[in-house]
């Protein structure tokens, strides 16, 4: 008897089972660990939840796909799962299985001995009812219906040892004309016409094959040199797309360059963000003690804000100069 230990409840308990009914199976006939004639899943009593892991479609296939008969036996008699429906025998408790894999010898003996009784009480019984049954039907029949079936017979009785010598002497008429046709020269003749028959058609088959061979080695020749031709304009196209892609590449990152805010801070400009990393706009969004970080192009350093923002007042507009006096007309371009 081998045991192989699971989890009969549980999260793991379904994938153990299933592993334990493949195992069974997958150990061979004649290997140093026996393979088992019978297989019991079993477990005790419990509530729905308990017994839930035979429930699941993992052991229900397993068990479905065993090769070796399997009773199944989880729980007590009122307790339903689905690997009852899949297992070759059902057993209402772990003990009764027991007692369906290895019965009792003397019962087994008695009831082969039972069976063999009714199986020949019954043979009897339909032989003694044939038998009435033919009699019945021998009553009913005519006593002159079988006359002249019995005429017909002995004349075909008497026919027939002079059918079969006539038989006989036929086929022995065609077994020599039959034999003087098989003489030895005309057998080594027709050997030696089948020969030479043969031979022109293994030449016939060997020329062929070479013909054949070199076509296909002429045709193979062709298609490796289109295919080597393919391939050249194939890797000339893509070095020629990775060029373009490259080039493409190249002139986007000196846009990017020329667009990046990057550009500006080496021009003297300068980036100013709060304490999250927001970028600030205006001197307003800007309170005192608030915690500042500005970028210049060459590093970042961090500052604290002192003081209320002082508006700037708006330049004032420029007035243009004139030439002369109070001349009103065309100025000088000097």
């Amino acid at each position: 008897m081998l045991v192989w230990p699971v989890r009969v409840q549980g999260e793991t308990s379904a994938a153990e089972v299933a592993r334990a009914i493949e195992g069974f199976n997958a150990l061979p006939e004649r290997g140093p660990l026996p393979r088992p004639d019978l297989i019991i899943v079993a477990r005790g009593g419990g509530s729905l939840e308990d017994l839930w892991s035979f429930n699941e479609e993992i052991v229900v296939r397993a068990a479905a796909a065993s090769m070796i008969p399997l009773i199944s036996a989880v729980g007590h008699e009122t307790d339903v799962t689905l690997i009852d429906f899949a297992s070759d025998k059902r057993a209402p408790t772990p003990t009764a299985a027991a007692e369906m894999a290895v019965p009792v010898r003397s019962e087994l003996l008695s009831r082969l001995s039972a069976l063999g009784t009714r199986k020949l009480s019954c043979w009897q019984r339909g032989i003694e009812r044939h038998r009435k049954e033919l009699s019945l039907l021998a009553r009913a029949l005519p006593k002159d219906i079988l006359a002249q079936p019995r005429q017909q017979l002995d004349a075909l009785a008497e026919r027939l040892p002079r059918a079969l010598r006539a038989n006989a002497q036929i086929h022995h008429t065609q077994f020599s004309r039959i034999g003087g046709r098989l003489a030895p020269q005309l057998l080594r003749n027709q050997i030696e016409r089948r020969r030479e028959r043969y031979d022109g058609l293994n030449r016939r088959l060997k020329t062929g094959l070479l013909a054949n061979a070199q076509a296909h080695r002429v045709r193979l020749a062709r298609h490796r040199d289109r295919v080597t031709a393919c391939g050249n304009a194939a890797r000339r196209a893509m070095l020629t797309l990775l060029d373009q892609r490259a080039a493409r590449i190249e002139r986007a990152e000196r846009l990017l360059a020329a667009f990046s805010y990057r550009e500006v801070l080496k021009r003297g400009f300068a980036l100013v963000r709060d304490g999250e990393g927001r970028p600030l706009h205006t001197a307003a969004s800007v309170s005192a003690g608030s915690r500042l970080d500005i970028e210049f192009a060459d590093g970042r350093i961090g500052a604290v804000a002192e003081g209320e923002a002082r508006m700037r007042p708006p330049p004032a507009p420029r007035r243009a100069r004139r030439s002369g006096g109070g001349d009103t007309g065309q100025g000088s371009l000097f």
